[in-house]
């Protein structure tokens, strides 16, 4: 009697195969010291918070902290809409509806109005506008409330005072982001929550982020985004890629690698937030490190609630850490000391 191997031997010896190669993957990294860092400074960022550390097509870190707080957790992500929105804007430009040397006045005459005629919107992505942005923090998002539209928004901002002549200063602010979100809105007759929803948010399956106000204020292009740890890493994996996500182009590479340059060499700085004191901007993102000829290694968009997303191009990875509560000044220190420990198991930078 002779024995015969059954047919699901083949695929069962795969599957084993294949979890073998998983834990192989997986296991030649120690993140116990990551893991020590966050467990140590939990409560300096709120009790709920995710880390997630995407590289060679997987998650090969992710760490879970609070009650009910999990990577596919909706929160607020405030300044992290930035990014969202420059690459929103960048798929415009793109498919060539607008272009970024564009006086903004060609779609929003009222700025003539008030002489800010030759504002662009590449002006409007870097914070170069001139336009003084008043109020920063909490106290901007409780100023915006007024706004049912982003049209009443950038008439608004049209009448508002100009520190300085555009392309003169750098002040980081929410004016400059909010008008070119408003002309998306009149180039594709679409509000923007429904714009970024189609050109990013579905093609990146990021489901749990929204720009929509509950409460029927006006979306904020510059603050107003909620999402989760895990949407937001597609979108990181997709810059990483270049503009790509899982085989589909969101972004041509030149519109990447032109939000990664920086757009006011040698301004003066009117305001930088405390987190990102000594980065340089490029759209939507800071540049947080160069290499020797000047170029972009490390971009990344910390927000006023403590989130943090960066994408590390030369060690080839994607890192995000999620929090839920409101901050005020972020912990800089803590999510450096992240990267700096993230960096420790992946490597020296290969250019």
């Amino acid at each position: 009697m002779s024995l015969k191997s059954p047919k699901t031997c083949p695929k069962f010896s795969l599957l084993l195969f294949g979890l073998l190669f998983l834990q192989i993957a997986h296991g030649q990294y120690d993140f116990s010291r990551v893991d020590q860092l966050l467990e140590r400074n939990k409560k300096l960022l709120g009790n709920n918070l995710v880390a997630l550390v995407w590289k060679d097509g997987q998650v090969i870190y992710k760490k879970e902290i609070g009650t009910d707080f999990t990577a596919k957790t909706q929160a607020p992500i405030a300044s992290c809409s930035k990014w969202l929105t420059a690459a929103t804007i960048m798929t415009l430009v793109d498919q060539g509806k607008i272009d970024l040397d564009d006086p903004v006045s060609k779609y929003i005459p009222v700025l003539d109005k008030y002489m800010k005629g030759y504002i662009t919107i590449r002006q409007c992505l870097s914070h170069t506008t001139g336009i003084d942005n008043g109020k920063n923090g909490v106290a901007k998002f409780l100023e915006r409330r007024k706004f049912q539209t982003l049209e009443d928004e950038a008439n608004a901002i049209a009448a508002k005072e100009i520190s300085n002549n555009p392309g003169k200063e750098f002040a980081y602010g929410s004016s400059g982001l909010n008008l070119a979100a408003r002309v998306a809105e009149i180039v594709t007759k679409k509000d923007f929550g429904r714009l970024v929803q189609e050109r990013l948010t579905r093609p990146l399956k990021m489901k749990a982020t929204t720009f929509n106000d509950d409460n029927g204020n006006a979306p904020n292009p510059s603050g107003g985004a909620q999402s989760s740890a895990l949407d937001y890493m597609n979108f990181l994996v997709m810059i990483l890629n270049k503009g790509t996500f899982e085989g589909k182009r969101i972004l041509s590479e030149e519109a990447v690698a032109e939000m990664q340059k920086n757009h006011f060499p040698g301004l003066p700085v009117k305001y930088t937030p405390a987190v990102a004191t000594g980065y340089e901007y490029g759209y939507g993102e800071w540049i947080q490190e160069k290499d020797a000829n000047g170029n972009a290694t490390v971009v990344s968009s910390p927000g006023l609630f403590g989130t943090w997303p960066y994408v590390d191009k030369c060690r080839n990875y994607a890192a995000i850490i999620f929090v839920k509560t409101l901050l005020g000044e972020q912990k800089k220190e803590v999510y450096l000391q992240f990267k700096e420990a993230v960096d420790d198991q992946l490597g020296a930078c290969k250019p």
